[in-house]
């Protein structure tokens, strides 16, 4: 049953789940009301009925007397017939001593179910003859025993049928049901009309919500929003700059990619048709020559775009790997391309099994365009390290060459897609370190461009936070 309620609360609306939560709340405490009304109700007319119990008892006993040597009781019949008619029911009692050898009235009235003390009467219900009645009895001491008897107290039992006490009870219960079934209609509707007045902010939400186009990211208005809701809104507002913001790169890219793929296949259909119109075999061989290096560039450049692409939109998937291993993997990688140019290609590296957490395939794709950035750009003969380190704070791979650098106001520019350094030669399309900058931030970390400290060079950094010291995720 429980499971029943909490699918249907995971599945209602806002306003439904009030309702299934508010509706039954009323109806326990209209229950329980109405319990101790009906309780409260038994308490107030037992006090009123046994006034009356207790006033016939008191007057039975100031007619016994033991003047005649007897045990004799004058009863008052006046006060009995009185007495019924208040009851609606037949009245019954009974007068004995304490051996039982005298008695008076309805010698078979239940007895009282504990112990009497002396002087104190003492009131119970109990069931006579197939009716519940309520008693009164009363023990005191006699002056002296009667004839014939060695008892010294006396035994003064008054019973009534509880039919009028329950009757009144019955009226009471009722006038008190209809009055609590008024009163839980008033809060019901009362109820109602608050929550819909408390909800229409949010239906007003809803509707200029869905009124909005697909390309309609502006912030969504938090003036005249419960304080509850602002939180909520914030948030959205704060995911929808993301988006916005993430939308922009994309476009930007798009067209970044657009344009750089267009000149390439311009380039591609320029050097075709100059060598069909070339009949000198030795021209058409410096055009296929061209042509194929044109293709290199555009291979490479696609390339690149799709590590791009990928960089910002795929999952990252952090687990533990060896720095020490990637770094001997990418430098074996490269070092074709380093020997090309005659560049000293080296590694310092850690200690065997220097482990980390990140992404591997990322990081890889990351430190490699680095390492490819540093063999383009510096000159032949040069020398490239690459090294890992790690602290309590987090880790970082770096690549350090000794060609010509770049200036300080520079680095503050580059990483941005398609741009490219000062000194950058042809062949560059400026995406080398915007895929390395942007697998860093995925990883809420910053690629960071340094100045070589021994000599001229740069000092490219990639670091990364460890799982407990990185801030919240965006």
């Amino acid at each position: 049953m429980s499971l029943n309620i909490t699918g249907r609360l995971r599945r209602a609306s806002l306003w439904q789940r009030l309702a299934l939560l508010l509706f039954p709340a009323l109806l326990v405490v209209t229950a329980l009301e109405l319990w101790m009304t009906r309780h409260d109700a038994l308490a107030a007319a037992n006090a009123a009925y046994d006034r009356s119990l207790l006033g016939a008892l008191k007057s039975i006993d100031a007619n016994i007397s033991t003047a005649s040597g007897g045990l004799s009781v004058e009863l008052p019949y006046t006060m009995f017939e009185f007495f019924e008619l208040t009851a609606s029911g037949q009245v019954f009692f009974r007068v004995s001593t304490s051996d039982g050898l005298v008695e008076l009235g309805s010698a078979d009235l239940p007895a009282p179910p504990a112990e009497l003390k002396m002087g104190v009467p003492a009131f119970y219900d109990a069931i006579y003859f197939g009716e519940a009645v309520r008693l009164a009895a009363y023990r005191r001491d006699l002056d002296r025993a009667p004839a014939g008897s060695t008892g010294r107290s006396v035994l003064i039992q008054v019973g009534e049928s509880t039919r009028s006490r329950q009757e009144f009870s019955a009226r009471f219960v009722r006038s008190a049901a209809l009055r609590d079934g008024l009163v839980l209609a008033m809060l019901l509707c009362g109820t109602a009309i608050a929550l819909a007045a408390a909800l229409r902010p949010l239906s007003r939400l809803a509707r200029e919500v869905g009124a909005r186009t697909s390309d309609d990211l502006t912030r969504i208005a938090e003036t005249d929003l419960p304080a509850e809701v602002r939180p909520l809104v914030a948030a959205v507002n704060q995911q929808m700059s993301r988006t916005q913001e993430l939308v922009s790169q994309q476009r930007q890219f798009l067209d970044d990619a657009s344009h750089q793929l267009r000149t390439h296949l311009t380039t591609l259909q320029m050097q075709a048709d100059y060598a069909r119109r070339e009949e000198d075999p030795a021209q058409v061989r410096a055009a296929l020559d061209a042509l194929g290096t044109e293709i290199g560039r555009a291979t490479r450049s696609a390339q690149q775009l799709l590590a791009l692409g990928r960089s910002d939109t795929v999952s990252v998937e952090p687990a533990e790997f060896d720095l020490a291993a990637l770094l001997r993997e990418v430098a074996v990688d490269l070092l074709p391309l380093a020997r090309a140019k005659r560049i000293d290609l080296g590694i310092h590296s850690p200690t065997p099994g220097f482990p980390a957490v990140a992404d591997r395939g990322l990081m890889r794709e990351a430190l490699g365009n680095l390492v490819s950035n540093a063999i383009a750009y510096t000159p032949a003969e040069g020398t490239i390290t690459l090294f890992a380190a790690g602290d309590a704070a987090g880790w970082s791979l770096n690549v350090e060459d000794n060609g010509p650098g770049i200036d300080e106001e520079e680095r503050a520019a580059l990483g941005q897609r398609f741009r490219r350094g000062a000194r950058a030669g042809k062949g560059g399309f400026g995406l080398g370190l915007a895929i390395a900058r942007s697998i860093a931030q995925r990883h809420r970390g910053e690629l960071r461009l340094e100045a070589r400290e021994a000599g001229p060079g740069l000092h490219a950094i990639i670091w990364w936070p460890r799982a407990s010291s990185a801030p919240a995720s965006d």
